[in-house]
C-alpha cells in the first residue's frame, strides 16, 4: 500500500474512534512494518505539533497555532453534569470523540466544577479526576485547578473527599492536590447579564513568549500520578519549569507580569438589530 494511502487511513481511523487508545494498540501499529512506524510518530506527537488529540495528556497541551478545534458541550440537567465532545463532523453535533466530563458542585460561598477523564465517576476521589473549576458566587470570576503540578516550583492547596470501599461503611480519606493553572475574569456592563461581556483570562504556566514567533509554550507530555497509567502517554519533550504564584480569584492585576492574557474581541452590537 503507497505510504500516503496508508496515512489517509490510519488518520481517518484515529479521528474516528470515541476512545483513548491503549499503549499496546499504539505499539503493535508501530510494530507492523517501517512506514506503519513513521506514521505512528505522527500521530502520537504534541497536540501544537501533530494537532491531534491522541492521548488524554493532550488535553493539557497548546493547541496548535494554524488550526483549530471545534468542540461542542452537552449538559445532563438530571444530574448538573457537562460533557465536552471534539466535533468530528462541522455540520452535526451528534457525532464526536468524548474528551472530559465536569459535574457541578454547590458551595456556600461558590461553585465547583469537578472535571474528569471518564463519564462514570466524575469525583474528587476518582483515579480519572484532572482537576476542577471554581466559580465565586456571582459567577463573574474563576479560577482553574489541575490536579498535577504544570512545573515544579507550582504552589497547590490540599483538599480530602471521602468515598465508600466495597460495601462496608468505610471512610477512606483521598488526598488531592490543586494547582492554580489559569484565572477568568468577566467584566460586567450596564445591561447586566443581558448584554455583552467583557472576558480576560490569564493562563499562569504559560508564558508570553511562547505566543510569539519561534516561542516554545511548556507542556505536560505525561501524567504524573501512577492512578493514571491506564490512560497512557508518550513523553516525547521535556520542558523547563517556572515558578507561579496566585491567588484564588485574584486580583488577576497582579497576575499578568510575563503571563499569557487573552481578551476578547472588542463588543459591539449588531448594527442591523
Amino acid at each position: 500500500m503507497p505510504y500516503e494511502l496508508l496515512r489517509d487511513v490510519l488518520m481517518r481511523i484515529e479521528a474516528s474512534e470515541v476512545t483513548w487508545p491503549t499503549r499496546k494498540i499504539v505499539v503493535s501499529c508501530a510494530s507492523v512494518c517501517r512506514n506503519w512506524r513513521e506514521i505512528m510518530k505522527e500521530l502520537v506527537k504534541t497536540l501544537e505539533i501533530s494537532g491531534n488529540l491522541t492521548f488524554p495528556i493532550s488535553l493539557k497541551q497548546p493547541g496548535p497555532r494554524h488550526s483549530l478545534l471545534q468542540c461542542y458541550i452537552k449538559r445532563n440537567c438530571n444530574n448538573q453534569t457537562y460533557y465536552l465532545y471534539l466535533g468530528l463532523n462541522q455540520s452535526s453535533n451528534e457525532d464526536g470523540k468524548f474528551l472530559l466530563a465536569a459535574r457541578k458542585c454547590r458551595r456556600p460561598t461558590c461553585t465547583d466544577y469537578i472535571i474528569s477523564l471518564t463519564v462514570d465517576d466524575v469525583s474528587k476521589g476518582s483515579n480519572t479526576y484532572i482537576g476542577k473549576l471554581r466559580s465565586n458566587f456571582l459567577g463573574t470570576k474563576f479560577a482553574i485547578y489541575d490536579s498535577q503540578p504544570p512545573n515544579v516550583g507550582a504552589k497547590f492547596t490540599k483538599s480530602c473527599s471521602t468515598r465508600l470501599m466495597n460495601a462496608k461503611q468505610i471512610s477512606h480519606w483521598v488526598s488531592t492536590s490543586n494547582y492554580p493553572i489559569a484565572h477568568i475574569s468577566y467584566e460586567l456592563n450596564v445591561l447586566g447579564f443581558r448584554g455583552p461581556r467583557r472576558m480576560q483570562c490569564i493562563i499562569d504556566a504559560i508564558p508570553t513568549s511562547s505566543s510569539e514567533l519561534g516561542g516554545v509554550a511548556l507542556m505536560q507530555t505525561k501524567f504524573l500520578h501512577s492512578n493514571l497509567d491506564t490512560f497512557p502517554s508518550l513523553p516525547f519533550f521535556k520542558s523547563k519549569s517556572t515558578c507561579t504564584k496566585s491567588s484564588q480569584f485574584g486580583p488577576l492585576s497582579s497576575l499578568r507580569d510575563g503571563m499569557l492574557v487573552l481578551k476578547n474581541k472588542a463588543l459591539r452590537w449588531h448594527d442591523q438589530l
